[in-house]
């Protein structure tokens, strides 16, 4: 059955140093949700995450109390991002937030689309994806959960900043998606319209794919101040908070 009125975030980047982030985030649970239908949270919803034994953590406890509130309102799902890749069942359990994959399709008001994180779409990036099949690879992350929390958070700390410096090396067309990548993505889901974040490039953009028009929102990040993607009957609406 089609959902009435869904919402789709990504890319907040939470953090313990980036407090204005959070309340924001607080503010948009308290006043953006109420009247969904559900809440799709597209990845990155934190700048890193160590495991789910870090909920005990003050920071952590806070945003998990958040989307407690969250998914006591709608239905509210979680798609994995390149920063919160490791988030799994007990963090699902304690918040109440259903763990989906990466592609996901669903049915919205007179469309179905397909929803991504994004970063599988930015294939001319060869160095990130070898990265992304490492850090994906569930005997990889079984060993690095394994680890004592302090040496998880630090690994965290260090990834977040490795990331940074590469990406200050790279061209910024190779950080953004392929064209072909998704058309092909279009093509497997059979959707026309997709939804995602992870460029911090948000736009409406429209292809055609074998004669069909789809359309593909990108959403935007939180860095400063926020927005969200809205889907109902009536269309597609992108609202920002600020």
């Amino acid at each position: 059955m089609p959902l009435s009125r869904a919402l789709f975030i990504s890319d907040l980047h939470l953090a313990e140093d980036r407090p204005e982030t959070t309340g924001l985030f607080e503010r948009f649970v308290a006043q953006s949700l109420p009247g969904a239908s559900a809440l799709y949270i597209l990845g990155d919803l934190f700048e890193s995450w160590a495991g789910d034994d870090t909920l005990e953590l003050p920071f952590e406890s806070r945003v998990g109390d958040l989307l407690r509130q969250a998914a006591r309102a709608v239905p509210t799902a979680f798609l994995h991002g390149n920063r919160d890749f490791v988030v799994g069942r007990r963090f699902s359990e304690a918040t109440g937030v259903r763990l989906i994959d990466d592609p996901t399709v669903v049915d919205l008001p007179g469309v179905r689309a397909v929803l991504l994180h994004g970063d599988t779409l930015c294939t001319g990036d060869a160095a990130y994806q070898a990265f992304r099949a490492q850090v994906r690879d569930p005997r990889w992350q079984a060993a690095a959960l394994a680890r004592p929390l302090a040496e998880r958070l630090a690994l965290a700390r260090g990834m977040r900043q490795g990331s940074e410096t590469a990406k200050g090396g790279k061209a910024e067309a190779i950080m953004d998606v392929a064209p072909e990548a998704v058309e092909a993505a279009f093509r497997a889901s059979g959707c026309d319209l997709m939804i995602h974040g992870h460029t911090h490039r948000p736009a409406r953009h429209v292809h055609r794919v074998d004669g069909r028009e789809c359309v593909r929102w990108v959403l935007p990040d939180w860095y400063e101040g926020g927005g969200y993607l809205a889907v109902s009957a009536a269309g597609i609406e992108a609202a920002r908070l600020d």
